[in-house]
């Protein structure tokens, strides 16, 4: 398969306009063809995006010649039982495409939890099979795990015309994701590489500001979007940068950026570098956030009094008032008395550490979408009420930065402002705990 040289840009059909939960058909029409108008003709789907294989017949087969474009989906064994099953996604994929044949068919996700399946249902000779008699014209795999496995699979498989990859600029050194090191296991084996999510979800059109502020010195006016694809279409061996766009001014903004392609230049590259820096210092958010709260204290405090949240929800109202706990007065006025001394504090403070508060990870922040865990940083305050006049302020320093410096302080604010006082012996609630 030979290398590509313009027109890298693809176009991801996974993100598609929606109206009333239905996929925005008109509207996608006019995306396609200003996409083809300009040039570009590689669309990608898969037999999992909901909607996409039947709005790409709509929009682009019934409408375009066939030669005019190539088209790419997938085949997941997610849900398939057997390999029957998972041979029939190609014919259904036919069916709803109306296409007749596919220019580029990919073995969809593989990670080290699928892969054995893959095997197991022979999908590696279907999709040489399909090749041979003519159905797919190239076969390759999209691929999220270890540059180890991707090695693996391509020393097994040195048939493989070409390899999808998640490549951007913040996921380029990311642990987790080893951009960089599974690109250049590919093209160690000679492989083409489809680069996915080269914006992120989005994320890097819209990123933190101080990768705005590097940006915009570097070459003002530019969208923070074509930085990552210019990033992404400068590697060498790339077929194809696909973009998820959802509405036209997506589609026209990268065709700016694509129709007349240049590559980062030296300074150029080092401001991506920066930028990579930067978000090397975040930890990156799990696609569903996990909730999980910390095990129960093996002795309670006796300044804070509540259970913690359930795991599959958060806490948006007040806990119900809870049954008053009656002490003897000794005990009442002893507690009084080590609240107000400063001694008390630091106990108190270990005991709200081994207590049953729960941290848990942060929804996306609209602010800051990288964030992960509580969106807020630095020290912050808990009041806790006992009596009608007498308050503890306590100073908590969290263990780890999850937020820029730049909203801190509003963070800081907003939690305490959101603390409710409770009854006369220590019982706090939590109104909310992030911004909405």
């Amino acid at each position: 398969m030979s290398e590509q040289t313009k027109g890298k840009l693809g176009f991801g059909l996974m993100r598609l306009p929606k109206t009333n939960e239905a996929i925005d058909v008109p509207q996608v029409c006019e995306m396609v063809d200003h996409f083809l108008a300009a040039g570009f003709t590689y669309f990608d789907t898969a037999y999992v995006y909901d909607g996409s294989e039947v709005a790409a017949k709509a929009a682009l087969v019934d409408r375009h010649p066939r030669a005019s474009y190539t088209l790419a989906t997938k085949l997941h064994v997610g849900k398939c039982a057997n390999a029957e099953e998972a041979r029939k996604e190609l014919e259904t994929s036919l069916a709803r495409t109306g296409a007749g044949y596919f220019d580029y068919y990919l073995l969809h996700a593989l990670m080290a939890n699928n892969v054995d399946k893959y095997e197991e249902f022979g999908l590696w000779d279907f999709v040489r099979e399909l090749k041979a008699n003519g159905t797919i014209r190239h076969y390759g795999f999209s691929f999220h795990d270890s540059p180890e496995l991707l090695d693996k699979l391509l020393t097994e498989h040195p048939d493989v015309d070409f390899v999808q990859l998640q490549i951007n600029y913040a996921d380029w050194e990311n642990p987790e994701v080893q951009s960089r090191a599974c690109y250049e296991v590919a093209r160690k084996h000679g492989k083409q590489v489809v680069i996915m999510e080269p914006v992120k979800g989005g994320a890097l059109a819209n990123p933190p500001e101080q990768v705005k502020a590097l940006f915009d010195a570097a070459k003002p006016g530019a969208s923070y979007a074509s930085w990552a694809l210019r990033f992404a279409a400068s590697l060498d061996g790339v077929l194809a940068v696909l973009s998820g766009m959802s509405n036209l001014e997506q589609v026209d903004d990268n065709l700016a950026t694509m129709s007349d392609f240049q590559p980062l230049n030296d300074a150029e590259q080092k401001v991506i570098q920066q930028a990579s820096t930067f978000w090397a210092t975040v930890r990156p958010l799990p696609v569903r956030p996990a909730i999980t709260a910390r095990p129960a204290a093996r002795k309670r405090s006796p300044f804070l009094k509540f259970s913690p949240q359930p795991t599959n929800s958060w806490p948006t109202a007040r806990r119900p008032k809870q049954p008053r706990r009656m002490l003897p007065p000794r005990r009442k006025a002893a507690k009084l008395r080590r609240a107000s001394t400063a001694s008390s504090v630091n106990g108190s403070a270990r005991s709200i550490c081994r207590s049953q508060i729960c941290w848990a990870a942060a929804p996306r922040c609209s602010n800051n979408p990288n964030a992960c865990g509580p969106a807020f940083a630095g020290p912050f305050s808990l009041r806790l009420s006992f009596g009608a006049k007498s308050c503890i302020l306590l100073n908590w320093i969290l263990g780890r930065v999850a937020c820029t410096p730049q909203y801190t302080r509003f963070f800081r604010i907003s939690i305490e402002q959101t603390i409710r006082k409770g009854t006369r012996y220590g019982q706090i609630f939590w109104h909310r705990w992030f911004p909405r």
